[in-house]
């Protein structure tokens, strides 16, 4: 394993971490949850991310679970707030009440005391950003967070909270979590260039697209059996990818590149992604320690300028890049 600090925090992740969404109590037993954690530590992965909106705190009971006998020094434990976790008109969004409850009851689940790193899940409409901003920093005041982070925010959003940090003197963000691979690349264009003047990592989810850039999901073929978009659970988050033939045929083309490189197409994809220096991790997800083995192989490889223009040759059209396509609910109180 080789390891990154976060932003140009002191903080160092491992440049694999383990990310539990969709799968911990939700997609797989928690015997084969724990195997892949286990299978994650083995590998030498020391960073694990989850939220509380996973599986509505399943994710992370199972997480801390897992983790129980390890030593927590030598981990570093992420988690997010924002999403619904019941049915009252306070158990969502960035509202002072929600995140500091909200931490609290992250805690517990992971049985932990600290979390290394605290993300807002998503941009909040409905709160001012200064109560939110000092919510965060009260929470690394009592030390129950070290370092706070966003996820899914555009460029003007994380801009717009580093003011305020600046400007009331509290603690500034230090990573941002995007959706971020070959077929996805919206942060590039304004996200990156601000995250580098600013001292940002990138936290990357869904490097392999979902498992899209494994190459299993064929043109014209049914779906694999076990599979992710075959799922009932979770085949809503794959079902347009999976249906856009033109972009099968072209995630196909990668093959024999990932072929001349000596990796499997899940590698190429994972490896592709920690070619950018301004990621600091690639969160992977397994329902299978085998998985996890294999993507991990892709930590040091180095792809040279020719075989990344191939790839971008490859696909083409089907990239995306509009950083508009980056949006958080406008009301969650729906």
């Amino acid at each position: 394993m080789e390891f990154r600090h976060l932003g140009n925090s002191g903080l160092m992740v491992s440049e694999i971490a383990y990310g539990n969404w969709i799968t911990h109590g939700s997609q797989v037993e928690e015997d084969t949850a724990v195997a892949c954690v286990r299978a994650a530590l083995d590998a030498g992965i020391t960073t694990f991310d989850t939220a509380d909106g996973y599986a509505r705190g399943a994710a992370e009971e199972v997480l801390g679970r897992a983790l129980k006998d390890e030593r927590r020094d030598g981990l570093e434990i992420f988690s997010k707030v924002f999403w619904p976790m019941a049915d009252g008109k306070n158990d969502r969004g960035l509202s002072r009440k929600h995140v500091l409850r909200s931490c609290e009851d992250s805690l517990r689940r992971l049985g932990t005391d600290y979390l290394d790193l605290y993300q807002a899940h998503r941009f909040d409409y409905t709160t001012p950003l200064e109560e939110t901003m000092r919510a965060f920093e009260d929470l690394v005041r009592q030390g129950k967070v070290l370092y706070i982070g966003v996820s899914e925010w555009r460029a003007d959003q994380i801009e717009r909270a580093l003011k305020i940090a600046d400007e009331m003197g509290f603690d500034r963000i230090v990573s941002s979590q995007p959706q971020y691979n070959m077929l996805w690349r919206v942060i590039e264009s304004e996200v990156v260039p601000l995250s580098e003047r600013e001292g940002i990592g990138q936290l990357v989810w869904s490097p392999i697209a979902g498992g899209v850039l494994t190459g299993k999901y064929r043109p014209g073929a049914d779906l694999p059996a076990g599979s992710r978009a075959a799922d009932p659970k979770s085949e809503k988050f794959l079902a347009d990818k999976v249906a856009d033939q033109a972009l099968l045929e072209r995630v196909q083309a990668l093959e024999p590149l990932a072929a001349e490189a000596g990796l499997s197409m899940s590698q190429l994809a994972v490896a592709w992604v920690l070619q950018n220096r301004n990621v600091s991790a690639a969160i992977i997800g397994a329902s299978r320690p085998e998985q996890v083995e294999s993507n991990v192989k892709a930590v040091g490889v180095r792809l040279d300028a020719e075989l990344l223009s191939r790839i971008d040759e490859a696909l083409g059209d089907s990239v995306q890049r509009d950083p508009e396509l980056t949006k958080s609910p406008e009301n969650i109180r729906l």
